[in-house]
């Protein structure tokens, strides 16, 4: 297996790790969601402002565990394509050995279609891997957007929550989860793309 072979491998089963715990923080915003509409309707007036925030929660989050679902879909594919294109460059080499071996052979002219076509069918899966590596790249930024959406939404939620009287500290502490979680998601995130950024341009 060769270190860039061995490398990607490392890269998507680190991405696909990270993106698990991403789905475990976004299922605990939707929770924290649920959470603080519960208080909000409780506070009634109280908390008026803090009841569209919830919404605004709660969609982010489903949109977020939808994003990280497609882009699981995605690190399967490019773990299928780094084992395809292993096999087609052990293949190709094994094609390069025999036509150097056979290079004075009477039919070493024979040797070079199948070499070819090994390296172009290698050629065209690291193609195609960096292809889907810019595409996943693409949804690991929505994800990311998301994740910086949700911090101003846990900002705004501070603010509402200060208004709340005595249902003050339950809405603060949503807002720090919500804001705790989505400084989680960012981190992990930002972790996917750097692991993925190398092979977009290499």
């Amino acid at each position: 297996m060769t270190n860039q072979t061995k490398s990607q491998f490392i890269a998507v089963a680190s991405i696909t790790s990270e993106l698990s715990a991403v789905m475990v923080v976004a299922k605990e915003i939707s929770l924290a969601a649920a959470n603080a509409k519960a208080i909000a309707f409780r506070a009634g007036d109280k908390a008026k402002g803090f009841q569209p925030i919830t919404d605004f929660i709660n969609e982010l989050a489903k949109e977020t565990i939808e994003l990280v679902t497609n882009i699981n879909i995605y690190a399967l594919v490019l773990y299928r394509l780094t084992v395809d294109e292993f096999q087609k460059s052990t293949a190709y080499n094994k094609f390069e050995l025999a036509a150097k071996m056979a290079e004075d052979a009477v039919y070493a002219k024979s040797m070079q279609e199948p070499l070819d076509h090994a390296r172009l069918s290698m050629q065209d899966c690291q193609r195609q891997f960096k292809r889907d590596v810019s595409q996943l790249l693409g949804q690991l930024e929505a994800v990311m957007h998301h994740a910086r959406a949700a911090r101003v939404i846990a900002a705004n939620s501070r603010i509402e929550a200060s208004q709340a009287g005595e249902y003050l500290q339950s809405l603060q502490a949503v807002a720090e989860s919500v804001d705790k979680a989505a400084h989680t998601i960012h981190d992990n995130v930002q972790r996917c793309r750097i692991a993925l950024s190398i092979y977009r341009n290499s």
